[in-house]
């Protein structure tokens, strides 16, 4: 089983931009929130909220121990997020099933592994 990290309590940080269908700028404002899972078998894995910057960015941080549990039957995570405006939903990503991290993460010393899923196109 390869691990993604080589300290279980080393930061994540998992991150997705998202652009406004139409105008191809960045989403932000306070009236949008993202949340992040790990799809599980019988209870997804709630792993932060957070609002997108300036650019459009959310960022979550947590450590491998958040969503890896020793009995879990999965070795690699299953990332989705949610787009809320005003609290109600308005995009679900699709599951990023399996996703083998070491392909496409960033180590920063000191601070651990970035993860950047991408930028995705939400209607606004």
């Amino acid at each position: 089983m390869p691990s993604i990290a080589l300290n279980k309590e080393m930061n994540i940080e998992v991150k997705v931009r998202l652009i406004s269908k139409g105008n191809d700028e960045p989403l932000t404002g306070n009236e949008y929130s993202v949340r992040l899972y790990d799809k599980d078998i019988f209870n997804d894995d709630y792993l932060g909220e957070s609002l997108p910057d300036e650019d459009g960015v959310a960022k979550f941080l947590f450590s491998q121990g958040d969503f890896s549990q020793p009995a879990n039957l999965e070795h690699k995570p299953d990332f989705y997020f949610v787009v809320y405006k005003n609290k109600q939903e308005i995009f679900k990503s699709k599951v990023m099933s399996n996703l083998d991290l070491s392909n496409i993460e960033e180590f920063i010393m000191k601070e651990g592994e970035v993860i950047d899923l991408g930028t995705f196109l939400i209607e606004g």
